[in-house]
């Protein structure tokens, strides 16, 4: 069986119906449904990072949300907003696409500063102001946003608060020779694409959750993670004298936390109770990737996040 449940091979089979290869994506995906983790997916267009999240909903029986960002976008089009009936002399709440276990926002970064803000609160708090009344969001509720990297016309740079507030970042990147072949035999015709599979239902992702909540993570191993991530801030304490003045900010104790928890679902889909130093390695560039900001003269020199995290996982000793 793979995972620590049942359903997880057969999500993994599910979304291998429609998406080829993007076995990294997927992984990263699931990462996100099994912490509760908002995920911002990174690629060029037409690498199906929207098609991977509606598939996501599809096969998890859980309510889908998109909505295009654009620099004309309002709060009130994200969150919703009251309406006057004049007959009843009264307002009643219209709301959003927010409300949704599932909210795909495309392109998040064409969205402007207010836009940007009443998304942050929703995905912090997992709930919304409309007339001065809070609502709730549904559970589990997951923000899954892309980004353009190549565009810079008409975007606005997120935030840090807000890119902080994602768990993971995804790079998708372009398909192999083999893997693009056979996009091209599935995708290329007219016919419409098979109806996705209802595999696994919220109650039993939200029982998953439960159980990695429980998965053991030794104290030396949450030593380990404390230290990568302090690494980050003072790396000439770490012994990382190479990089001194490569980075211009370092995680915040979010990338603890996330490094964490990704680690224990990690565990969990690999179907074992503990988690082990493989784990945290191999989550550890998609929690940090976006928290390790690169000076100018590391730009310069051709190291990007990917490597300076890279370098803390070579650096740091392993327990």
């Amino acid at each position: 069986m793979r995972g620590g449940a049942p359903w997880v091979a057969d999500l993994e089979a599910a979304l291998g119906e429609v998406l080829i290869g993007q076995k990294e994506l997927i992984h990263g995906l699931l990462l996100g449904l099994l912490t509760g983790g908002h995920v911002l997916l990174e690629g060029v267009p037409g690498l199906a990072k929207s098609l991977a999240v509606a598939t996501l909903a599809k096969a998890t029986h859980g309510s889908f949300a998109r909505l295009q960002f654009t620099p004309d976008l309002l709060p009130s089009d994200l969150i919703g907003t009251e309406i006057y009936n004049a007959k009843e002399a009264s307002f009643t709440t219209r709301k959003g696409p927010i409300f949704a276990n599932f909210v795909l926002t495309d392109e998040i970064n064409r969205a402007p500063a207010k836009v940007q803000s009443a998304l942050l609160e929703a995905m912090q708090e997992r709930q919304v102001s409309i007339g001065g009344v809070t609502f709730p969001l549904p559970d589990p509720f997951l923000v899954l946003a892309t980004q353009n990297p190549l565009e810079h016309e008409g975007t606005y740079a997120l935030p840090e608060a807000q890119v902080d507030r994602f768990a993971l970042k995804l790079i998708v990147d372009y398909p192999s020779k083999d893997e693009e072949l056979a996009v091209l035999a599935r995708m290329a015709r007219t016919a419409p694409l098979p109806i996705v599979r209802q595999v696994v239902t919220l109650e039993e992702i939200m029982r998953a959750r439960a159980v990695i909540d429980q998965i053991a993570l030794d104290p030396k191993l949450a030593e380990y993670i404390v230290a990568m991530v302090q690494a980050t801030r003072d790396p000439a304490k770490a012994g990382l004298k190479d990089l001194v003045g490569r980075v211009h900010y370092g995680a915040s104790p979010r990338a603890t936390i996330w490094l964490a928890l990704a680690s224990r679902a990690n565990a969990f889909l690999e179907g074992r109770g503990f988690v082990t130093p493989a784990d945290i390695k191999r989550v550890a560039p998609l929690v940090m990737r976006h928290r390790v900001v690169p000076t100018y003269e590391a730009d310069a020199e051709g190291l990007s996040s990917d490597k300076l995290v890279a370098r803390l996982l070579e650096t740091i000793p392993v327990p």
